[in-house]
């Protein structure tokens, strides 16, 4: 949010301002898991005087299933869900959970620019079936040394709000059993454990995101621009997901029971953005280098290339390739060992251990034989890929791919207009 881009409102605006219209509609799958449907409107109105007021509204329209954690049983199980489907699971199998929700989101923007200064104030809101999001944040921007150099910094801050659909479980603790059924989440129906289940503290939980931001930007020549950001990022309360379980093995690697992820409750992060912005004779070329870390010991590396070639008639395509690497957390396991003490925090989402992810794709613009308003349609495919074995993979776990790679494909559909 802090960085949300915003149009140059000096340069595109009329002497009567300028209202600009853009939608998208968002098409993403990953092989055999997510879907994703997010339509998307946003309405900028910009003044003479170079002021900016915008609207944005989002849906997004999630299905699919997602991997609970857990690694592989070891055996064939057959499970029956609430509504009586009848599910079987091979040995070497990776335990996932299907759900669906409907998340909507609103964005608000504002700046105006006074002499060498131009401040902004954007709000947001999102809401889904067991989340929602409420935040702020406050940017100032100064154009120095004629206009070469501009530097940046701001402030946001989000309250957010967890509630699953059976509360809030103690961490590593056997997780509470529900009907599950075709509308739950992910881990709300898993394995059986043991009799005993993990107490219940209140319905919901919440969570303060703290954002501050600091970047310089300055033009070098007509045609390069370089720019740094540094963000530091400080999150406070239930930072556990509630639907991850993590696997208890026996010493010949077959499942005893699943326990509940627990998370430490802060977090800091900081991340160092480098850009580069540089115009050949029609074409321009964009980089960017991006290091991450956080006191959970994640570190990433991100380098994002990007070549806008122009083409006759108004119509343009660029292609964009991207390489993500990550380290994993400290408290990353694929699975907890029966009858080893407990650890004060685990979890086994990939998100947080060993990542690595290539991503290639291009976008086409064009505009529509008369009709007013530019066309984009961008396609990127993504191949994501974990530890397939880890080294704490215990017994006939050994045998198997416990994070296979996932192939994960995007179409966006975009139009803009302004008059």
């Amino acid at each position: 949010m802090l960085l949300a881009s915003g149009l140059p409102a000096a340069a595109r605006a009329g002497t009567n301002g300028t209202t600009q219209i853009d939608a998208s509609t968002l098409f993403y799958g990953e092989q055999g898991r997510v879907k994703v449907l997010e339509p998307m409107a946003r309405i900028t109105r910009i003044y003479p005087n170079g002021q900016s007021i915008s609207a944005q509204l989002g849906i997004d329209v999630i299905s699919g299933a997602s991997p609970s954690g857990a690694t592989p049983a070891g055996v064939m199980q057959t499970t029956t869900s609430a509504s009586g489907t009848v599910t079987t699971v091979s040995p070497d199998q990776i335990p996932v959970t299907d759900f669906q929700d409907l998340r909507g989101s609103l964005d608000v923007d504002w700046k105006k620019p006074f002499g060498i200064f131009t401040p902004a104030v954007g709000g947001h809101f999102s809401r889904e079936k067991d989340y929602q999001s409420v935040g702020g944040n406050v940017t100032l921007s100064a154009d120095l040394m004629q206009k070469l150099t501009t530097v940046t910094v701001g402030v946001g801050m989000n309250h957010d709000s967890t509630f699953p659909v059976n509360g809030i479980s103690t961490g590593l603790t056997v997780p509470i059993q529900t009907g599950g059924g075709d509308d739950s989440r992910p881990g709300d129906a898993i394995a059986e454990g043991p009799s005993e289940s993990g107490s219940t503290n209140p319905s919901s939980s919440p969570k303060k995101v703290i954002n501050v931001l600091a970047g310089v930007s300055r033009v070098l020549t007509r045609r390069w621009m370089l720019g740094a950001h540094v963000t530091r990022t400080l999150e406070d309360g239930y930072l556990t997901e509630p639907y991850k379980v993590l696997s208890v093995l026996d010493a010949a690697g077959f499942t005893v029971k699943q326990l509940t992820e627990k998370r430490p409750d802060t977090r800091n992060r900081t991340s160092i953005l480098g850009t580069t912005v540089y115009h050949l004779s029609s074409d321009v070329l964009y980089g960017s280098y991006r290091f991450y870390q956080d006191d959970w010991d994640l570190r990433s590396n991100t380098v994002d290339l990007k070549w806008r070639h122009e083409l006759e008639d108004n119509r343009f395509f660029m292609p964009h390739l991207r390489y993500y690497k990550q380290t994993e957390s400290s408290f990353f396991r694929s699975n907890l060992v029966d009858g080893q003490p407990l650890p004060e925090f685990a979890t086994s989402d990939y998100r947080l251990g060993p990542l690595e992810t290539v991503t290639v794709g291009g976008t086409y613009g064009f505009h529509f034989m008369e009709y007013p308003g530019e066309w984009t349609i961008r396609a990127e495919y993504m191949a994501q890929i974990g530890d397939s074995h880890p080294d704490e993979a215990t017994g006939v776990q050994r045998e198997f791919d416990l994070y296979p790679t996932q192939n994960i494909g995007s179409i966006v559909v975009g139009y803009s207009i302004a008059f």
